[in-house]
């Protein structure tokens, strides 16, 4: 007999990840150290720490990479090949965060420690194999239209009057007899749509990458003032999809008081997905910290969380957690808690919070796109292990006593303290003017400290 959830043993985790499920988003690794130069040098390549490999030519300021609170140059955390599909430009983000103690503000959620750049370059060979993917699918569009329009002509009586000028003589006048009359068409099932070109689509992507590779062969930091920026020693960083548990051991294993939605099979393509998350409020713990840790259990090396237009997985209940996911109205007839000296009432349908960037708050900290008035929309995350990565040596401080001459040594920590940094990004991932070939645009970072 299964136990009840209330019995559930936190601590067995004998039939835990017994036929998951796949989510929706993609999961950043570390996969060892960068050692060949020519790595270093080719945004294709995404990497955890390093030296920036940048997109645009001229190179960005070199400003772009400084802490706004202590003005200094900062180290690349992370570097992702993130383009939008079906799109002619070479994409790549760049998150930069400060170490230094004096510059984790955790009293705000956009203190400047950590910064987020989208570098964009076209790139004219994708362009045209992106053109003749449309033309190719329209025409096979057109002939299908063509088909089936065919396949419900109303047929003609060969026996009726009209017949004889519905098959008109080979031989008689009229527009167009100088190529012959056609034939009248039989009945047939719809014409397959035209093949591709097997030597394209087969080499899409070894194209795709040669293609960037071409468009970055000129990239390189030498003798330039990015090659003098911090850095940590570079990772390759890479990607895998999230495997969860299925739905009813991931929900008997959450804390109380957390719930996550069922899946929804019906309303996917190609398999099932993970749906929006909703977390209930509640006047104890920190059960979205709780739910963070176990969600992140299930691969603890993670560092990044890539899930464009997706939902963000929150670290804890602060101002962030409160914006994106607001508490609901309380409609008439609704219970609502109430705390009153050594008692309690709640409702005893919990109210759930939802993701949403439509609140006033939410809007307050992801402010549409500068260029192109858009809104932004979650891009990815970087995560608590990215820490035990990019981690200085403790500083060491030694001070004397000028009156007895003893001396002291003091250790100071150095590092970051964010739990989580998420990043949102232009919808329409602009490059504006029109016509620009290049862009180097700022997106925001909201940080979810560790308190």
């Amino acid at each position: 007999m299964p136990r009840a959830e209330d019995d559930w043993d936190s601590d067995d985790d004998s039939e835990f990840g017994a036929d998951g499920v796949d989510t929706s988003v993609h999961l950043g690794l570390p996969d060892g150290s960068v050692e060949d130069p020519a790595d270093l040098r080719d945004a294709a390549v995404s990497r955890i720490g390093g030296s920036p490999a940048l997109l645009t030519r001229p190179e960005p300021p070199f400003s772009s990479s400084f802490c706004k609170i202590c003005n200094q140059p900062m180290e690349l955390l992370v570097q992702l090949l993130s383009p939008f599909e079906d799109s002619p430009f070479d994409r790549a983000l760049y998150i930069w965060g400060c170490s230094k103690p004096s510059c984790q503000t955790k009293s705000s959620p956009k203190g400047g420690s950590v910064r987020a750049w989208r570098g964009l370059r076209y790139n004219s060979k994708y362009a045209a194999k992106l053109e003749a993917r449309k033309r190719r699918k329209a025409e096979a569009e057109a002939a299908a239209r063509l088909a089936t329009a065919e396949k419900i002509k109303p047929k003609v009586n060969p026996f009726s009057k009209s017949s004889a000028s519905a098959n008109p003589s080979p031989f008689g006048g009229g527009f167009g007899q100088g190529f012959g009359a056609p034939e009248t068409p039989k009945p047939s099932s719809p014409s397959p749509p035209p093949a591709e070109d097997e030597s394209d689509s087969d080499s899409d992507a070894e194209s795709d990458t040669s293609s960037l590779n071409l468009a970055l062969e000129s990239s390189s930091l030498t003798a330039s003032s990015w090659s003098s920026c911090p850095t940590y020693p570079p990772l390759y960083l890479s990607t895998q999809v999230e495997y969860l548990p299925t739905a009813s051991d991931s929900k008997s294993k959450l804390p109380k008081g957390v719930e996550v939605q069922e899946l929804d099979p019906e309303s996917t393509e190609g398999g099932a997905t993970w749906g929006p998350e909703a977390y209930e409020n509640s006047l104890n713990v920190d059960q979205v910290f709780e739910r963070f840790t176990k969600r992140v259990a299930a691969e603890g090396e993670q560092c990044v969380r890539y899930e464009l237009g997706g939902t963000p997985l929150p670290f804890s209940s602060d101002q962030v957690f409160d914006a994106l996911f607001p508490k609901p109205t309380p409609k008439p007839g609704d219970a609502v808690p109430v705390t009153r000296g050594d008692f309690k009432v709640t409702s005893t349908t919990p109210q759930k919070r939802v993701y949403s960037l439509s609140s006033p708050k939410a809007q307050a900290l992801v402010p549409p796109c500068p260029l192109c008035s858009s809104s932004r929309t979650f891009e990815c995350q970087i995560m608590p292990n990215l820490l035990n990565l990019c981690r200085k040596p403790a500083q060491v401080i030694r001070k004397v006593n000028e009156e007895t001459g003893d001396v002291s040594v003091i250790t100071k920590d150095l590092g970051m303290e964010w739990g989580t940094c998420l990043v949102f990004s232009c919808e329409k991932d602009c490059c504006l003017p029109e016509g620009n070939k290049e862009c180097w645009v700022e997106e925001v970072v909201l940080i979810q400290w560790d308190h």
